[in-house]
Protein backbone atom coordinates (compact mmCIF):
# COMPACT_ATOMS: atom_id res chain seq x y z
CA UNK A 1 0.00 0.00 0.00
CA UNK A 2 1.48 3.47 -1.09
CA UNK A 3 2.17 5.89 1.81
CA UNK A 4 0.04 8.51 2.10
CA UNK A 5 1.18 11.71 1.13
CA UNK A 6 2.34 14.60 3.47
CA UNK A 7 0.76 17.30 1.01
CA UNK A 8 -2.60 15.61 0.78
CA UNK A 9 -2.99 15.70 4.92
CA UNK A 10 -5.92 18.44 5.24
CA UNK A 11 -4.46 21.18 7.67
CA UNK A 12 -5.92 23.29 9.82
CA UNK A 13 -6.19 27.56 9.53
CA UNK A 14 -4.85 29.47 12.78
CA UNK A 15 -7.71 31.04 12.81
CA UNK A 16 -9.85 27.23 13.06
CA UNK A 17 -6.97 26.12 15.56
CA UNK A 18 -7.71 29.27 17.25
CA UNK A 19 -11.39 28.59 17.52
CA UNK A 20 -11.15 24.76 18.58
CA UNK A 21 -8.81 25.88 21.24
CA UNK A 22 -11.41 28.63 22.65
CA UNK A 23 -14.25 25.89 22.23
CA UNK A 24 -11.88 23.72 24.57
CA UNK A 25 -11.50 26.09 26.52
CA UNK A 26 -14.90 27.27 27.11
CA UNK A 27 -16.35 23.76 27.78
CA UNK A 28 -13.58 23.02 30.00
CA UNK A 29 -14.09 26.26 32.25
CA UNK A 30 -17.80 25.01 32.03
CA UNK A 31 -17.29 21.70 33.30
CA UNK A 32 -15.28 22.85 36.07
CA UNK A 33 -17.91 25.69 37.24
CA UNK A 34 -20.09 22.61 37.18
CA UNK A 35 -17.58 20.56 39.32
CA UNK A 36 -16.88 23.65 41.60
CA UNK A 37 -20.77 24.53 42.05
CA UNK A 38 -21.79 20.75 42.81
CA UNK A 39 -18.99 20.46 45.68
CA UNK A 40 -20.27 23.57 47.08
CA UNK A 41 -24.10 21.82 47.23
CA UNK A 42 -22.56 18.73 48.71
CA UNK A 43 -20.33 20.18 51.05
CA UNK A 44 -23.36 22.55 51.98
CA UNK A 45 -25.74 19.91 52.70
CA UNK A 46 -23.60 17.60 54.60
CA UNK A 47 -22.27 20.34 57.00
CA UNK A 48 -25.87 21.83 57.12
CA UNK A 49 -24.70 25.20 55.96
CA UNK A 50 -27.34 27.30 54.29
CA UNK A 51 -27.24 27.62 50.58
CA UNK A 52 -26.82 30.81 48.87
CA UNK A 53 -26.85 32.54 45.46
CA UNK A 54 -23.55 33.95 45.38
CA UNK A 55 -22.25 30.97 43.24
CA UNK A 56 -24.81 31.05 40.41
CA UNK A 57 -24.11 35.08 39.14
CA UNK A 58 -26.91 36.71 37.46
CA UNK A 59 -27.06 36.39 33.63
CA UNK A 60 -28.76 39.79 32.49
CA UNK A 61 -29.12 38.59 28.76
CA UNK A 62 -30.78 35.54 29.99
CA UNK A 63 -33.18 37.60 32.23
CA UNK A 64 -31.97 36.29 35.21
CA UNK A 65 -32.67 38.54 38.48
CA UNK A 66 -32.80 36.99 41.95
CA UNK A 67 -34.58 37.89 44.75
CA UNK A 68 -33.30 39.60 47.61
CA UNK A 69 -33.00 36.98 50.30
CA UNK A 70 -35.65 38.54 52.29
CA UNK A 71 -38.07 38.50 49.48
CA UNK A 72 -37.31 34.86 48.49
CA UNK A 73 -37.23 33.38 52.00
CA UNK A 74 -40.83 34.56 52.48
CA UNK A 75 -42.25 33.28 49.04
CA UNK A 76 -40.25 29.95 49.78
CA UNK A 77 -41.98 30.33 53.36
CA UNK A 78 -46.02 30.75 51.76
CA UNK A 79 -45.29 28.12 48.80
CA UNK A 80 -44.07 25.82 51.72
CA UNK A 81 -47.12 26.50 54.16
CA UNK A 82 -48.97 22.96 54.32
CA UNK A 83 -46.89 20.96 52.53
CA UNK A 84 -45.51 17.72 54.17
CA UNK A 85 -43.80 14.50 52.98
CA UNK A 86 -47.10 13.47 50.30
CA UNK A 87 -47.22 16.58 48.84
CA UNK A 88 -45.25 17.95 46.00
CA UNK A 89 -43.80 22.00 45.07
CA UNK A 90 -42.91 23.30 41.88
CA UNK A 91 -40.45 26.39 41.28
CA UNK A 92 -40.33 27.10 37.95
CA UNK A 93 -38.06 30.30 36.55
CA UNK A 94 -37.06 31.11 40.19
CA UNK A 95 -33.96 29.34 41.35
CA UNK A 96 -33.99 31.72 44.57
CA UNK A 97 -37.28 31.06 45.84
CA UNK A 98 -36.03 27.51 45.25
CA UNK A 99 -32.58 27.66 47.21
CA UNK A 100 -34.38 29.47 50.17
CA UNK A 101 -36.66 26.30 50.42
CA UNK A 102 -33.63 23.89 50.16
CA UNK A 103 -32.52 25.89 53.41
CA UNK A 104 -36.15 25.79 54.88
CA UNK A 105 -36.37 21.47 54.67
CA UNK A 106 -32.57 21.02 55.76
CA UNK A 107 -32.49 18.96 58.51
CA UNK A 108 -36.63 18.00 58.63
CA UNK A 109 -37.17 14.82 58.36
CA UNK A 110 -38.46 12.52 54.98
CA UNK A 111 -42.04 12.75 55.90
CA UNK A 112 -42.22 16.53 56.71
CA UNK A 113 -39.94 17.46 53.23
CA UNK A 114 -42.60 17.87 50.11
CA UNK A 115 -40.99 16.31 46.77
CA UNK A 116 -39.37 19.32 45.31
CA UNK A 117 -39.01 20.27 41.31
CA UNK A 118 -37.19 23.16 39.92
CA UNK A 119 -37.86 23.99 36.57
CA UNK A 120 -34.99 25.75 35.37
CA UNK A 121 -32.97 27.03 31.97
CA UNK A 122 -30.44 27.43 33.32
CA UNK A 123 -28.47 23.78 33.58
CA UNK A 124 -26.18 25.04 35.88
CA UNK A 125 -28.92 24.11 38.16
CA UNK A 126 -28.39 20.72 37.22
CA UNK A 127 -26.05 20.37 40.61
CA UNK A 128 -29.31 19.88 42.53
CA UNK A 129 -30.94 16.40 41.93
CA UNK A 130 -34.35 18.06 42.10
CA UNK A 131 -33.70 20.19 38.55
CA UNK A 132 -35.97 19.47 35.54
CA UNK A 133 -34.89 21.06 32.30
CA UNK A 134 -37.70 23.75 31.43
CA UNK A 135 -37.70 26.25 28.15
CA UNK A 136 -41.27 27.96 28.19
CA UNK A 137 -40.97 28.09 24.12
CA UNK A 138 -42.00 24.24 25.02
CA UNK A 139 -43.76 24.73 27.86
CA UNK A 140 -45.41 20.52 27.98
CA UNK A 141 -41.92 19.27 27.36
CA UNK A 142 -41.50 17.64 30.68
CA UNK A 143 -41.29 14.58 32.35
CA UNK A 144 -44.37 12.50 31.94
CA UNK A 145 -44.85 11.38 35.37
CA UNK A 146 -45.14 15.20 36.80
CA UNK A 147 -48.21 16.09 34.59
CA UNK A 148 -51.18 17.08 37.25
CA UNK A 149 -49.29 15.82 40.36
CA UNK A 150 -47.93 19.27 42.04
CA UNK A 151 -49.83 20.75 44.99
CA UNK A 152 -47.97 24.45 44.81
CA UNK A 153 -46.58 26.48 42.64
CA UNK A 154 -44.36 29.31 42.34
CA UNK A 155 -43.97 30.92 38.90
CA UNK A 156 -41.92 33.79 37.55
CA UNK A 157 -41.89 33.76 33.78
CA UNK A 158 -38.68 34.77 32.52
CA UNK A 159 -40.01 37.47 30.13
CA UNK A 160 -42.71 40.31 30.36
CA UNK A 161 -44.24 39.57 27.40
CA UNK A 162 -48.10 38.04 26.69
CA UNK A 163 -45.97 34.82 24.80
CA UNK A 164 -43.89 34.06 27.68
CA UNK A 165 -46.42 34.58 29.99
CA UNK A 166 -49.16 32.55 28.51
CA UNK A 167 -46.62 29.29 27.69
CA UNK A 168 -45.89 29.41 31.76
CA UNK A 169 -49.32 29.45 32.26
CA UNK A 170 -49.66 25.89 29.81
CA UNK A 171 -47.08 24.93 32.32
CA UNK A 172 -48.81 25.55 35.25
CA UNK A 173 -52.00 24.22 34.57
CA UNK A 174 -50.28 20.67 33.02
CA UNK A 175 -48.35 20.86 36.60
CA UNK A 176 -51.38 21.76 38.91
CA UNK A 177 -53.38 18.80 40.80
CA UNK A 178 -56.07 21.29 41.09
CA UNK A 179 -56.77 22.70 37.77
CA UNK A 180 -60.07 22.37 36.73
CA UNK A 181 -61.38 20.40 39.69
CA UNK A 182 -64.26 21.64 41.68
CA UNK A 183 -63.16 23.06 45.22
CA UNK A 184 -65.71 20.51 46.68
CA UNK A 185 -63.59 17.75 44.84
CA UNK A 186 -60.30 18.78 45.30
CA UNK A 187 -57.70 16.67 47.33
CA UNK A 188 -55.59 19.24 48.12
CA UNK A 189 -55.51 22.72 49.06
CA UNK A 190 -53.87 24.54 46.17
CA UNK A 191 -51.34 27.26 46.51
CA UNK A 192 -50.31 29.31 43.52
CA UNK A 193 -48.10 32.48 43.71
CA UNK A 194 -47.15 34.03 40.16
CA UNK A 195 -44.39 37.06 40.18
CA UNK A 196 -44.14 39.15 37.44
CA UNK A 197 -43.52 42.71 36.21
CA UNK A 198 -46.54 45.56 37.06
CA UNK A 199 -47.25 45.71 33.32
CA UNK A 200 -48.40 42.21 33.18
CA UNK A 201 -51.26 42.35 35.87
CA UNK A 202 -54.01 42.31 33.41
CA UNK A 203 -53.00 39.21 31.67
CA UNK A 204 -52.07 37.51 34.84
CA UNK A 205 -55.26 37.68 36.50
CA UNK A 206 -56.73 36.66 33.43
CA UNK A 207 -54.84 33.52 32.74
CA UNK A 208 -54.96 32.21 36.40
CA UNK A 209 -59.04 33.07 36.86
CA UNK A 210 -60.03 29.68 37.22
CA UNK A 211 -57.40 28.96 40.05
CA UNK A 212 -58.76 32.16 42.11
CA UNK A 213 -55.80 34.10 41.77
CA UNK A 214 -55.28 37.58 42.69
CA UNK A 215 -52.72 40.39 42.63
CA UNK A 216 -51.87 40.82 46.44
CA UNK A 217 -49.72 43.72 49.05
CA UNK A 218 -46.39 41.76 48.85
CA UNK A 219 -43.70 44.16 46.86
CA UNK A 220 -40.83 41.51 45.82
CA UNK A 221 -37.35 43.17 45.64
CA UNK A 222 -34.33 41.90 43.87
CA UNK A 223 -30.74 41.62 45.06
CA UNK A 224 -29.38 44.12 42.62
CA UNK A 225 -32.19 46.16 41.98
CA UNK A 226 -34.93 46.17 39.22
CA UNK A 227 -36.24 49.19 37.00
CA UNK A 228 -39.55 47.45 36.42
CA UNK A 229 -41.77 47.16 39.28
CA UNK A 230 -42.69 43.77 40.61
CA UNK A 231 -46.13 42.31 41.71
CA UNK A 232 -46.84 39.23 43.66
CA UNK A 233 -50.29 37.16 42.79
CA UNK A 234 -51.53 34.62 44.95
CA UNK A 235 -54.58 32.77 45.01
CA UNK A 236 -54.48 33.28 49.08
CA UNK A 237 -54.16 35.38 51.51
CA UNK A 238 -51.84 34.93 54.68
CA UNK A 239 -49.52 37.28 56.98
CA UNK A 240 -47.38 38.23 54.47
CA UNK A 241 -50.22 39.69 52.10
CA UNK A 242 -53.41 40.34 51.41
CA UNK A 243 -55.16 40.65 48.15
CA UNK A 244 -55.63 44.04 46.62
CA UNK A 245 -58.80 45.69 45.82
CA UNK A 246 -59.29 46.27 42.15
CA UNK A 247 -59.03 50.19 42.29
CA UNK A 248 -55.31 49.46 43.65
CA UNK A 249 -55.31 50.31 46.94
CA UNK A 250 -54.78 47.39 49.71
CA UNK A 251 -57.39 46.03 52.23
Amino acid sequence: MDEPDDDMVPVLSTSTLDALKEFYADRDARLKQFEDLKNIAEENASSNIPLTMDAFAEDWNESQFWYSDETAKTLAEEVLRGADGKKSIAVVSAPSVFVQLKNLLSGKDADEKPTLYLLEFDRRFEVFSEFVFYDFNDPLSLPPRMKGTVDHIICDPPFLSEDCHTKAAMTVRWLSKSWGVADDKRSTDPRLIICTGERMETIINKLYRPQGIQTTTFEPVHSKGLSNEFLCHANFECDNWKWKEQGGSGL
